[in-house]
């Protein structure tokens, strides 16, 4: 059988997904922010999913809430067998969940209960984790708390960064749930399983703020915030006494007895950086104003590092 979908959707992240349900199914409606204003020029600029919606010819919906009785009627009247939510950023009251035939179904980028919230990608490279992947959850009112119908795990690279690994779960999270739509048009409901009470944590949203290294934090904790923080919003620090972005660096596992922060050494593999344990190898960074380059082409402008 076919259904009838509704998606709900507003990043990159959701557009294989959006691609996957049109596929075999009928998109009726997407569902999507309101444009934002973006760029150097603050025009206003349609979600990614919506520039996709509207290359199919999907109506698109951006409504500022989904807690008005308007807004319930409208998702009535298009008689909708199931509702995909893949980062859209509203929250759903259990007035819209209980619409569709089949309820909602998220795409959700972590291995529930681990992670749930707005940053799973990055806040899995953050914490140091060597595995992650897509939940498939049958939505309920609450915060990622539905149980799981169908997921696939991922193992994190040791080099991954947090955009590296957006890329690849967001075409996990397609596949998976493809799986799940597959299943129901042949009139098998996935089985819903609990989440586990035990190892849940949250992933809150990124903030530029934490985007400022401390050099006094162990190196291994550095490194992974580079990754975690690559593309956004990237990390910075002090580096000799200039403010610089860090879009690449290792942790290397030295005894050094230095202030943390001080130049341990400069030369074309990286700039060594002290920490409070172990020291930071920088490998590509970028200055006020400048484009991302190599830790040698920035030795270059700063001879007065290589003899550190």
């Amino acid at each position: 059988m076919s259904l009838r979908i509704i998606f709900a959707g507003t990043p990159a992240f959701a557009v294989p997904c959006l691609r996957a349900a049109a596929r075999y199914d009928e998109v009726v409606a997407v569902y999507t922010q309101p444009d934002r204003p973006a760029g150097r020029g603050r025009a206003l600029t349609a979600s990614p999913v919506k520039q996709e919606a509207l290359q199919r010819g999907i109506e698109v919906l951006q409504p500022e809430t989904l807690k008005k009785q308007v807004s319930r009627d409208a998702l009535r009247a298009l008689e909708p067998d199931l509702m995909i939510v893949v980062a859209y950023g509203l929250i759903l009251p259990q007035s819209i969940l209980d619409i569709p035939k089949y309820g909602c179904w998220n795409v959700h980028a972590s291995m529930l209960p681990r992670w749930r919230g707005a940053a799973p990608i990055q806040r899995a490279i953050e914490a140091g984790d060597t595995e992650t992947g897509v939940c498939l959850m049958q939505m309920e009112k609450g915060l990622d708390i539905g149980p799981v119908l169908l997921s696939q795990s991922l193992a994190i690279g040791e080099h991954d960064t947090g955009g590296q690994l957006h890329d690849k779960l967001s075409e996990l999270g397609a596949q998976v749930l493809s799986d799940g739509l597959g299943l129901l048009r042949a009139g098998i409901v996935p089985v819903a399983r609990p989440q586990p009470e035990d190892g849940a944590t949250y992933a809150h949203k990124l903030d530029k703020h934490e985007a400022k290294l401390d050099w006094s934090q162990p190196a291994t904790m550095l490194a992974n915030k580079v990754r975690a923080f690559n593309p956004w919003p990237v990390a910075e620090a002090e580096l000799a006494g200039e403010r610089v972005r860090i879009h690449g660096a290792v942790a290397l596992a030295v005894a050094h007895g230095k202030t943390p922060g001080m130049v341990l050494a400069a030369g074309r593999d990286g700039i060594d950086i002290a920490c409070g344990d172990g020291a930071l190898r920088i490998r590509a960074l970028q200055r006020a104003g400048g484009k991302t380059i190599t830790a040698a082409d920035y030795l270059n402008a700063r001879r007065d590092l290589v003899s550190l």
